[in-house]
């Protein structure tokens, strides 16, 4: 998906690689650790982090609980959703779950995971045949995460309730009519202080894990029909740009994901969108007219379904580290045929977008953290005269939404234009 996108977040940018993904373990130049200043690295992300093993494994999860813990938007116990392509960054989120959640993490994710994966090959025309080994592969991957998980194919997107649009009752003013974060960890902890720590998820885990895999078998049975396929096939026939294609494939699994999260339960949804491609994303919404809603495409949290909130634990790595992490740490991938799959740069503006910021991340490596930190927000504050901007300074951040509400409205009218 993106991130979570099939296919989609399984391209790797060559700037600086000149063989190293392929050598990890003997680098081209001799450089000790930048953090531990003892071992050699092993690895140059950039020209100043040189890292050996361990300290780049280190610094990886610190990465992912710092993103998820500096934020707050997960609640403990709370079922979480987890969109997986197949690819290496949402497999690499996969795999920080997993760390997060072992018994020997020393700060345990107190979150209850669930796995989704939406097979797309009816929208690229693969034969069932392809389709059931390409299902097949990841289900692998999925099964030796011990998650419950939910196949789900693109057609069934045909037979969506109309519900799917509506926007639910927000889950964040929920919590805020709660307890605070810390309370809510506080009580967490004592609810299952008479528990073994290692087995606190384990039950509701066994549960979930028994109902999925029952709904994973009697979906393989049958899962889609002829009809279903060849209604599917005739939609995406029916749209002649390859840009617009991948637009409709984006929303239908977006409309599926969102679905599966509220028939299932699910209060929040991990996609493994990664720097590189959310800098793609942002651009390529700009040149479709999404400017408006950059803030919720890029951003670390999405609350615009209410109910469900989508989360990006993976937005600040570049699919360079995510490359080396899943190389030297033996994460599992699969490839999978998308819609643009040997497509031409000029096929798609999407396609060609990617096109565009790899090969100048090629030459200018600051090239996607740069786009990547454009200001996505259309910021209040840049609408001010400077005297209010220094009030609004001033506020806590999120005391802004509190502001009266013809001042955000003119706001927004003045964004629009």
């Amino acid at each position: 998906m993106v991130g979570w996108q099939a296919g989609k977040d399984s391209f790797y940018v060559d700037e600086e690689y000149n063989g190293q993904l392929e050598h990890v373990a003997t680098p081209s130049v001799s450089k000790k650790c930048v953090k531990c200043k003892e071992s050699t690295a092993v690895l140059i992300i950039r020209a100043v982090d040189a890292f050996c093993r361990c300290c780049f494994k280190e610094y990886f999860i610190h990465k992912f609980r710092a993103m998820l813990g500096k934020n707050r938007i997960i609640f403990p116990g709370e079922k979480v959703l987890l969109a997986v392509s197949g690819g290496p960054a949402s497999s690499s989120m996969l795999s920080q779950v997993k760390e997060g959640l072992s018994r020997d993490a020393p700060k345990k994710l107190r979150f209850v995971p669930g796995i989704i994966h939406i097979d797309e090959g009816g929208a690229s025309g693969q034969s069932m045949e392809d389709r059931r080994r390409a299902v097949a592969q990841v289900e692998s991957v999925l099964r030796s995460s011990n998650y419950p998980y939910h196949i789900v194919y693109l057609e069934q997107a045909l037979n969506l309730p109309s519900s799917v649009l509506e926007v639910g009752s927000s889950a964040t003013e929920k919590l805020q009519t709660g307890p605070s974060y810390k309370a809510a960890v506080d009580q967490f902890i004592q609810t299952n202080q008479n528990l073994h720590p290692d087995l606190f998820l384990e039950n509701a885990w066994s549960h979930l894990s028994s109902l999925s895999m029952q709904e994973v078998q009697n979906g393989l049975s049958n899962p889609i029909t002829p009809e279903n396929t060849q209604a599917l096939q005739r939609l995406f026939a029916s749209v002649r740009t390859l840009t617009a294609k991948e637009d409709l494939l984006q929303t239908l699994r977006q409309h599926l994901i969102l679905h599966t999260a509220r028939t299932e339960g699910y209060t929040k949804v991990m996609m493994g969108d990664s720097c590189s491609r959310l800098a793609i994303k942002l651009l390529s919404n700009i040149s479709l007219g999404r400017g408006a809603s950059l803030a919720m495409d890029t951003g670390f949290s999405d609350s615009r379904y209410g109910d469900v909130v989508i989360v990006r634990p993976m937005r600040d790595y570049s699919s360079k580290e995510i490359a080396y992490y899943n190389r030297m740490f033996d994460v599992p991938s699969v490839f999978i045929p998308g819609l643009d799959t040997k497509a031409q740069d000029k096929a798609s503006i999407q396609r060609l977008t990617e096109s565009f910021v790899n090969k100048l991340q090629t030459d200018f490596p600051a090239t996607v953290s740069t786009i990547y930190r454009m200001p996505a927000t259309l910021d209040l504050k840049s609408l001010l005269c400077y005297s209010c901007r220094l009030t609004i300074k001033d506020m806590v951040s999120t005391a802004v939404d509190i502001l009266p509400q013809y001042i955000l409205a003119e706001a927004e009218r003045k964004k629009r234009r």
